[in-house]
């Protein structure tokens, strides 16, 4: 059955990705969320790939691979997929399943509309990947 449209909203509010967000913009991230269903050992996204849209887990978990090496691993409330929706680039890593995964999936083509409509959606998720750009910098001394 698919996530009603107040728990695509508590999975919106509850992802690190859009702390900060108002409701307006929470509810417009909520309407164009899609609930999509993967078996384990699926890969959602291959690096190299140029990516159609970004993920929240809704439950389940992953494991993200670059260059053949787990940099981590993902579970419910975290995201991934982001970058190649702002910058269009090709995936920086492959993400797989390690267990059957629910995620909420919005397309790029969708979370680009919802940015010119609703800015704060744009200056929420430059804020987070501001900070996460940071705490890159920091941790190698650059």
């Amino acid at each position: 059955m698919p996530l009603a449209a107040t728990h695509r909203e508590a999975i919106i509010q509850g992802c690190p990705l859009f702390t900060g967000l108002d409701a307006v913009g929470v509810a417009a991230m909520a309407r164009v969320g899609q609930e999509v269903e993967f078996p384990a050992d699926r890969p959602i996204a291959r690096q190299g790939e140029i990516g159609s849209g970004m993920f929240i887990i809704v439950d389940g978990g992953v494991r993200v691979v670059r260059d053949g090496e787990i940099v981590t691993h993902l579970g419910p409330g975290e995201f991934f997929g982001e970058l190649s929706v702002l910058d269009g680039a090709p995936r920086n890593a492959t993400v797989t399943t390690d267990v059957p995964t629910t995620c909420l999936a919005i397309a790029t083509w969708d979370a680009e509309r919802v940015m010119r409509e609703e800015p704060g959606v744009a200056l929420a998720l430059l804020r987070v990947l501001a900070g996460r750009l940071r705490g890159a910098v920091a941790d190698h001394r650059y």
